[in-house]
């Protein structure tokens, strides 16, 4: 029933666009957003959704360095990933036996929903061949197949690559084509990679979890492999990546997402996000979701350009950011900002309207002390003139 339901929410012949982890990182990042919720949720081409609004976006991946990527990925996993193994057992687990007799077990099936089933098999696998001493083998996982939910909808996840260590244990491996300089690479982008890893952490644990009900409890680390270019060469090298910290702030976030059936019952009978419609059709469409907009969203979502625009003409103060909306409590507008600052509106006792006011004090003091220290000095008179 609910697939049906998207189905209609995408259009008529509109394929559903996977879910993955990037977007459910970004996702995660601003939870309020029902907008993204439901447009995620339902499979919805947000990139061709802004072009035919009239607003595209302006980020995503080049042609050169998706190639460039692909072309690194492949090498690190060459040979059977004997070097990804060889890092992985150098930053992460030096005391295990060395990957000499690595195990990278077919995983094809048909569908997501058959590939989710052949990871969670070759996992088993893997594990139960496993000691608790770590006297099994390496097994490398090529492109498994993870599924989570999200809202109630479930989202299919892909990552690079998971090891299973000698002892059962199970690692994610990021593979990202920016360099590692003298051993370090760019914050913001190590960051991005473990957030979306985080998510990966968790669809492990999904099946860690369900492993664990049937006897074969294994153990999924919280430091995954990040593997990138070594300088300015193409060789790899890595670095592990504690992701406690994010693992616990996606889960949590996720958690708060509203159900997206529940936001998609509450739209009026007929919406449809094609980008084959009217503009004008098409518009209402998208406003008649509720949406969350922050700065931040220009660099995560296909849509920011839209919502910034209508967020702007609407004077709503998340325009202005995350933090500044937190320190004006109530007041969610430019305009009645303003006026509690003009002393026009607002309650005198709200600490963010007395705050309002005595910046706005300040600042016209500010001013005055400006304009007269920039008057020019009144003029000699005749009187002055004839003394000396």
């Amino acid at each position: 029933m609910l697939r049906h339901r998207f189905a209609e929410l995408r259009g008529p012949d509109v394929p559903a666009k996977a879910l993955d982890a990037r977007a459910l990182a970004a996702l995660a990042a601003n939870p309020g957003c029902r907008r993204r919720a439901l447009l995620d949720g339902a499979g919805v081409d947000k990139a061709a959704l802004a072009n035919a609004l009239g607003s595209p976006s302006a980020f995503g991946q080049s042609q050169f360095a998706f190639m460039r990527g692909n072309a690194f990925e492949a090498r690190v996993k060459a040979d059977g990933g004997a070097e990804l193994l060889r890092l992985a057992h150098e930053r992460l687990d030096p005391g295990a036996e060395p990957p000499t007799r690595a195990q990278v077990p077919d995983l094809s099936a048909a569908g997501p929903q058959g590939r989710v089933a052949r990871t969670a098999l070759a996992l088993r696998e893997a594990t139960e061949a496993s000691g608790t001493d770590g006297a099994g083998g390496w097994t490398l996982l090529d492109h498994p197949m993870l599924a989570l939910e999200v809202a109630g909808s479930p989202a299919f996840l892909e990552p690079d690559a998971v090891v299973v260590h000698p002892d059962g244990s199970w690692t994610v491996v990021e593979i990202k084509s920016f360099p590692m300089l003298d051993g370090a690479a760019d914050p913001a982008k190590v960051g991005a990679a473990a957030r979306q890893a985080a998510v990966y952490v968790l669809a492990l644990e999904e099946v860690a979890a369900r492993l664990a009900r049937e006897g074969v409890p294994p153990r999924v680390r919280h430091r995954v492999l990040l593997v990138c270019p070594k300088d300015f060469s193409n060789l790899p090298t890595a670095s592990a990546v504690d992701v406690r910290r994010q693992r616990a702030v996606t889960a949590r976030q996720l958690s708060r997402l509203t159900r997206v059936e529940e936001i998609a019952d509450a739209l009026p009978e007929g919406t449809c996000f094609s980008p084959e419609l009217p503009v004008e059709e098409l518009t209402a469409a998208v406003e008649a979701v509720p949406a969350t907009y922050a700065p931040e969203c220009l660099s995560a979502c296909d849509l920011a350009f839209h919502c910034r625009a209508r967020a702007r003409e609407g004077g709503a103060v998340t325009a202005l950011g995350r933090p500044v909306r937190a320190e004006l409590g109530g007041l969610s507008s430019v305009e009645g900002v303003l006026a509690a600052a003009r002393g026009e509106a607002g309650d005198p006792d709200d600490p963010a309207v007395a705050a309002l006011r005595r910046a706005a004090a300040l600042r016209a003091e500010a001013l005055d002390t400006a304009r007269a220290r920039t008057l020019p000095a009144p003029s000699a008179g005749p009187e002055v003139a004839l003394c000396h």
